[in-house]
């Protein structure tokens, strides 16, 4: 893997573990529903699908 990418997967890495932290995800624990759902599960999913293809992305142009 070329080190760009790797740079980009670690910084991706980084981002994540602050998304995921206790005080960010707090920020989101409210009495708000989105479609039913509650919006610190709205927000987790929706973190984690756009890892998903952040890093979906990155690796695809790897191949390349």
């Amino acid at each position: 893997m070329k080190k760009r990418h790797e740079q980009k997967l670690i910084i991706l890495s980084i981002g994540l573990l602050i998304a995921f932290s206790i005080p960010v995800s707090l920020l989101f624990n409210s009495e708000r529903e989105i479609f039913g759902y509650p919006m610190i599960l709205v927000y987790l999913f929706a973190v984690w699908m756009t890892s998903i293809i952040i890093s979906f992305v990155i690796v695809k142009k790897y191949d390349e």
